[in-house]
């Protein structure tokens, strides 16, 4: 294992990593300013949604979103110059994760993979060649790296990739419904807008999906199929690009390849200049236990933790119990409708909420098929109506489809959301089952 982890290998893939991971983070975080995300996401809202048990989290008043994200954008620009880089590396996770965890109406499955590489960014020495840092610094010039900086970032998209395709095998998924659906608002695409319509070409979406997801870490590593998996990988992730517009998602795991590449390859490619090393030295470092700890606590949770909705009672599919961050990206299309009904517990008095009141479109899209968006808009309704001297009772009705199927109560009615605890790691027995004969687990 020692020898493993801990034999050099030549510096060119992370250092190139490190400066189309930099300006990836610049290019989102400035994007967000001027393609008006902040604006709909952050600013527009009366409040944001935030992952439970985060809410003291809240945007900046006035324009101080915008200049959240502007600095945030310079430490990404640091990170990719590699300037006071652990600093830069160490901020930006910091800011990141804390707009994620400030919202969830624009939860992306890129979002919670950046913030996971920003934190493993920080442990790695990816600002010890072409870097102002070592302009700065000299002594910190090194042409190698230990391979286990490969490996962690090897391991940690090996999981995006297979957890997102284990979870396209259900029922739906393997005839075609997801596809069919998110194809259906896609038809006026020049050129291949025709295919859209096309039954075969759901099921070649579909399976390719599936197959893609799971084999391209293998295709990745062997080096007879390497060529094919990066050609294969190009194509996926341009189309993903184009087609469902997700972001810097498919750029962010195409830099992945750097990794999976000989590193001569890449040397002679992106850095001639720099000497290769190729000695495969073996240093150990002297608290290497830390090193072995660290791997393990953080892959146990990354490999646990998409398996958590196994444990919890009815189908993650319907409840959203366990969905987030367990790489269930695209799985499956949702509608439908809720109705709020407040009781003014003294007088009995009753009143339907008027969601646009409080909400906007993008949100009580969420909040009509998301259970835990529920739960919190009803405990927000009661703490402005207790911020008024009132004591209420919150009900909520309405139906809900997934994947096309019919509409079916997703809430007990019969119960006051807004006195009920959020069960974080079980079955919140508000929500009422879904039919077998619809979906199955």
């Amino acid at each position: 294992m020692e020898k493993f982890l801990f034999k050099h290998i030549d510096n060119s893939p992370l250092i190139v990593f490190r400066i189309i991971f930099g300006l990836l983070l610049f290019l989102e975080s400035v994007g967000a300013i001027f393609t008006g995300w902040i604006t709909r996401t952050l600013v527009e809202p009366k409040f944001t949604f935030n992952f439970i048990g985060f809410e003291f989290l809240q945007p900046l008043p006035g324009s101080g979103m915008y200049f959240y994200y502007l600095i945030m954008g310079l430490f990404g620009f640091c990170v990719m110059i590699g300037y006071r880089y652990r600093l830069a590396m160490i901020a930006f996770f910091i800011m990141w994760t804390s707009t994620y965890l400030m919202q969830k109406s624009s939860y992306n499955n890129h979002y919670y993979l950046t913030a996971l590489l920003s934190f493993l960014m920080i442990f790695q020495p990816a600002n010890n060649y072409l870097s102002v840092d070592v302009k700065r610094k000299p002594e910190l010039k090194s042409i190698s790296v230990p391979f286990w900086t490969s490996l962690l970032l090897m391991l940690q998209i090996g999981v995006v990739y297979f957890y997102g395709g284990i979870a396209k095998i259900y029922p739906d998924w393997l005839n075609a419904i997801p596809v069919k659906l998110f194809l259906s608002s896609k038809l006026d695409y020049p050129i291949v807008g025709s295919l859209f319509t096309k039954e075969w070409f759901h099921y070649f979406l579909s399976y390719s999906g599936i197959f893609f997801d799971i084999l391209i870490v293998p295709l990745l590593l062997f080096r007879k199929t390497r060529i094919f998996g990066f050609a294969l990988s190009v194509f996926f992730h341009l189309f993903n690009a184009i087609i469902f517009q997700v972001g810097i998602f498919p750029f962010l795991t195409l830099s992945f390849a750097v990794f999976f590449c000989d590193p001569k390859i890449i040397h002679k490619f992106f850095m001639k200049k720099k000497p290769f090393y190729d000695k495969n030295e073996i240093i150990l470092p002297q608290q290497k236990k830390y090193y072995y700890l660290f791997i393990g606590v953080y892959f146990t949770i990354q490999i646990l933790l998409p398996l958590r909705h196994w444990l919890i009672k009815e189908n993650v599919l319907w409840t959203e119990e366990g969905h987030r961050l367990s790489w269930r990206m695209m799985l499956r299309s949702k509608g439908g409708y809720q109705t709020f009904t407040v009781v003014d517990k003294a007088t009995n008095k009753k009143e339907t909420i008027k969601l646009s009141d409080y909400l906007t479109q993008k949100q009580i899209g969420s909040i009509n098929t998301k259970p835990d968006m529920i739960w919190q808009f009803a405990q927000r309704l009661k703490k402005e109506a207790a911020a008024n001297g009132k004591d209420i009772a919150v009900y909520v009705k309405g139906k809900v489809g997934v994947n096309g199927h019919k509409q079916q109560p997703l809430v007990n009615d019969t119960i006051d959301i807004a006195s009920v605890k959020w069960r974080y790691f079980k079955h919140n027995d508000w929500l009422l089952p879904y039919q077998k004969q619809l979906i199955n687990p």
